[in-house]
């Protein structure tokens, strides 16, 4: 059942449950979906007063559904609006049900804002005293349409923002642009690497900040870009305006992926330097399960998944999240592992197919 966030809602937020000192064991992680999905499950763990903080977009008028297992009973999470965290005032707190906690460790509510909401994941402190571990399944799901126009956004959310954007990856590399806020969209052109854009405005979709720009150097193009590699730029047309490499590193290398007899998986190790990337050609059937996971030493490293027909499954994870899902082609599927650091990075890589 759905439940709408009022006004009068707003003047019942909670403040969050969390340890006295959990600021000081958190790490963020930013929910991607997989392209033209609305949800995803995510399994981790916490230790004591650790605790994770899930960044997800989402726009006003959107309905957010988020459910929580964990292996340890004292495990909880809090739910943010776009500009507020732990220590703030809080939207809900799953442990104590409500109109917006229909149980326990649920949150179901339609969204007040559009901007990038929070989930805080946390044990309680008689737990975390105890150093106790907490595995769990995290799953979150956006549910809706957006409208024709960003409604309630914040300051420095979507409509807001500079005239004019800069492309910023971090590796040097190449920025796919788009037909669509997606990542399964079909590409324009690739952008490069410094390169100016008009900002015509931007919308949440798959998880993630996506806007709608054009170039300003002939020839013009138009389309989206992923929002977590743009910065404010300027009105110069010139900058960056090189030939974009056809691929998002400035090397990469191919490798045909075979298990063992016998098996369904295997594990690689590598090593890039930085623009560098690698692909890994899989082949798999339709209807067969993937499952990727990039264990880095570094944190610029990420990943991409081609489907057989070049299409993309899933485009720019960060290392720190895995993927698991269900084919919808057959053939020779690439997962193409890239350096965006400045630095030269070691990984191991593990695939799965059943």
């Amino acid at each position: 059942m759905q439940h709408p966030l009022t006004a009068a809602l707003f003047s019942l937020v909670l403040l969050a449950a969390m340890p006295a000192n959990a600021q000081n064991d958190m790490r963020t992680e930013q929910v991607r979906f997989a392209a033209g999905a609305t949800g995803t499950t995510i399994t981790d763990q916490i230790t004591g007063y650790e605790s994770v903080l899930y960044k997800i977009g989402a726009e006003a008028g959107q309905r957010m559904i988020v459910r929580l297992s964990p292996s340890n009973l004292a495990t909880y999470f809090n739910v943010y609006a776009p500009g507020q965290g732990p220590g703030q005032q809080a939207l809900a707190n799953a442990s104590m049900t409500g109109p917006l906690v229909p149980d326990v460790n649920v949150f179901d509510g339609t969204l007040p804002a559009s901007g990038e909401y929070t989930v805080s994941v946390y044990m309680m402190r008689s737990a975390a005293r105890r150093n106790e571990v907490s595995d769990y399944s995290l799953s979150i799901g956006i549910e809706g349409a957006t409208g024709d126009r960003v409604q309630a956004d914040y300051a420095d959310g979507l409509q807001g923002g500079p005239d004019f954007y800069r492309v910023a990856t971090s590796g040097g590399g190449g920025l796919n642009l788009r037909n669509g806020p997606s990542a399964g969209a079909g590409v324009v052109t690739k952008l490069n690497n410094g390169q100016n854009l008009r900002n015509l405005g931007c919308r949440m979709a798959e998880g993630r900040r996506w806007c709608q720009v054009a170039t300003l150097a002939d020839p013009g193009y138009q389309g989206w870009a992923a929002g977590d590699f743009l910065v404010e730029g300027s009105n110069d047309p010139s900058a960056g305006t090189s030939t974009a490499s056809a691929s998002t590193g400035d090397s990469t290398s191919t490798v045909v992926v075979r298990f063992p007899a016998g098996s369904t998986g295997t594990e690689l190790t590598g090593k890039l330097a930085p623009g560098e990337s690698r692909r890994y050609v899989l082949g798999a059937g339709s209807g067969q399960n993937l499952y990727v996971r990039v264990a880095a030493q570094a944190p610029d490293i990420y990943y991409q998944i081609f489907n057989p027909d070049n299409s993309f499954l899933l485009d720019q994870m960060t290392s720190s999240r895995e993927y698991r899902g269900q084919l919808t082609q057959s053939g020779d599927h690439v997962i193409e592992v890239i350096n965006r650091g400045g630095a030269t990075a070691s990984y191991n890589v593990i695939f799965g197919i059943d």
